[in-house]
């Protein structure tokens, strides 16, 4: 896949403060489109790299997924299963 520079598929903001905000992607091409990743929702089900600390918060900081500019198909394959995530939220008034 080609990225283009700032296109509805790819964004990469150099001038974030947290820019590379992982390790490991340094000198790489950094997807920020999704900065706050959508598949955070799904909890364990989300196929990243996660773990949970010591307070019970999800940590995804070890997980490059959404930033790698080939993995925008796929992880807009997941919408589907976001949104059965809302859907049980809002039958359950949460």
């Amino acid at each position: 896949m080609k990225e283009e520079k700032n296109s509805s598929r790819f964004f990469e903001n150099r001038d974030c403060q947290y820019f590379p905000c992982h390790a490991g992607m340094e000198g790489e091409p950094l997807n920020c489109l999704f900065c706050y990743c959508p598949l955070y929702a799904l909890g364990r089900a989300c196929g990243g790299d996660y773990a949970y600390n010591e307070r019970g918060i999800k940590d995804c900081s070890a997980c490059t997924f959404p930033h790698r500019p080939e993995n925008y198909d796929r992880l807009l394959a997941r919408y589907g299963d976001i949104m059965k995530v809302v859907r049980r939220a809002d039958e359950e008034g949460v």
